[in-house]
């Protein structure tokens, strides 16, 4: 069966997609541009035996932006074939449900929550899970899509279109994440987010399609209707 057979949203698409997390002109590909911009939000640490969870970590391609920030990495998704090629870039994994985390309360210092959260059914729930895991003064960062017609539009009317891009039918419109309700569930957990949007650098991403040089850049910008990331600290 084809990614493209299966319904949107079903996990099963990693499976199919396997071999292809650290392609650099993959069907992914886009996934490792964002992962080095939310890579840059996490602050370094000196505290001895620190941990950043990773949730859906996919194939591990936070992993070589963290290197010398101090973190033990722990990473945990649903699906074995993208934890092994995790596991093979020095993260220590787990297979786990990010609604459902088996970690003590307070056992990270950093939550990362990479491209998940618009596939997720339960956004506060598993809002409240990645802040229970979070220690008090803990640190945040995260990265999703927004529930507006001009995402709905760009991501998935057109950048499942685009070769390494996004990969058709990845997404399901239903799950896309409502700002205002992802900042209020943080707010419940004593969490207070800024957010800011993110876009691929538009001359970059057009030579990358035209079979140029990648990575490429993602930039930071105003408006958070289409793609952004956000940053917290729970309160102590």
């Amino acid at each position: 069966m084809s990614a493209g057979a299966l319904d949107p949203n079903d996990p099963r698409q990693y499976d199919e997609l396997a071999d292809t997390w650290w392609e650099p002109r993959g069907p992914l590909a886009m996934l490792a541009w964002i992962a080095r911009a939310r890579a840059a939000l996490v602050p370094p640490t000196e505290q001895p035996g620190a941990v950043l969870v990773d949730l859906a970590c996919g194939g591990g391609l936070l992993a070589p932006h963290l290197q010398g920030k101090g973190y033990r990495h722990l990473g945990l998704d649903l699906t074995f074939s993208a934890l092994e090629r995790a596991a093979a870039h020095e993260v220590v994994v787990a297979q786990a449900d990010v609604g459902s985390l088996p970690l003590p309360d307070g056992c990270a210092d950093v939550v990362c929550a990479g491209e998940i959260l618009e596939h997720v059914e339960d956004l506060p729930g598993t809002v409240a899970e990645a802040c229970r895991v979070l220690r008090p003064g803990g640190v945040v960062v995260l990265d999703t899509i927004a529930a507006t017609l001009r995402a709905r539009l760009i991501v998935i009317e057109l950048a499942e279109r685009l070769p390494g891009v996004a990969p058709k039918g990845i997404h399901d419109p239903r799950l896309l994440v409502d700002r205002d309700l992802l900042v209020r569930s943080f707010a419940e957990h004593g969490v207070t987010l800024r957010l800011s949007g993110l876009r691929p650098s538009v001359p970059h991403l057009a030579r990358w399609l035209l079979g140029g040089p990648g990575p490429v850049p993602m930039r930071v910008v105003r408006s958070t209707g289409i793609l952004f990331q956000a940053v917290g600290q729970k309160r102590r």
